[in-house]
């Protein structure tokens, strides 16, 4: 299975060494010296990674035969792939390869079935299950544990444990009407009873060839 594992960035310094933003928890392996990498575009390789080294927070590499700024510019937005087994697994347990969870099917902890896992978003603070539901919808998951409580990979489903809202926004608009009566005090209360505007919903927001190895890791939230 070919999995991207990074993307090449500019061109740093004089001598070949190329910016990668990395799309794999295991740099060290998929990208280390001596790595032989496929392309895309093809024709940019195949790719043998001489060095590497981090600086300033980024991850630097150097191409076997790519010597100067001007060969290492050429390989700007270049995809970096790697070919892995799909049968491996990360060694952490509460971590995953994104190809391991797409299409799993999500379903509550009562049973009830949401749907199927279509994306996954890698976002700076949590990543996200971008589910389908049967009628085309989408809504999306926070991958933590107190909303996932389960991945079973062997039966290809995800169980959750959804707060109020977060599957159903209609549910979350008459909750924070609720809450926003509440506050106000009995007179707003009743004003809302009578259609005023009561504020937001406080849910979460209903909405290859190559996937990516960036691993999603179930956090707390």
């Amino acid at each position: 299975m070919q999995l991207v594992v990074g993307r090449i960035g500019r061109a740093h310094g004089i001598r070949g060494e190329v910016t990668v933003e990395v799309r794999t928890d295991e740099p060290e392996l998929r990208l280390g010296p001596g790595a032989v990498l496929a392309t895309d575009p093809a024709a940019a390789g195949p790719l043998t990674i001489e060095s590497g080294r981090v600086h300033s927070g980024r991850l630097l590499l150097r191409f076997a035969g790519v010597g100067d700024r001007t060969a290492a510019e050429a390989l700007r937005n270049t995809l970096l792939i790697a070919e892995v087994d799909p049968e491996e697994t990360p060694e952490d347990p509460e971590e995953f390869y994104d190809h391991q969870l797409m299409d799993l099917e999500v379903v509550t902890v009562d049973g009830t079935v949401i749907g199927r896992i279509a994306e996954i978003s890698h976002l700076p603070s949590q990543d996200l299950f971008i589910v389908e539901r049967p009628d085309g919808a989408e809504v999306m998951i926070p991958f933590v544990s107190e909303i996932v409580t389960e991945i079973d990979l062997d039966e290809q489903r995800a169980v959750i444990d959804p707060p109020r809202g977060l599957i159903d926004t209609d549910e979350a608009e008459i909750a924070s009407s609720r809450e926003a009566g509440h506050e106000a005090g009995p007179e707003a209360e009743h004003e809302a009873g009578q259609g005023s505007p009561a504020g937001s919903p406080d849910g979460s927001v209903n909405g290859g060839e190559k996937g990516s190895e960036s691993g999603s890791e179930r956090g707390d939230a």
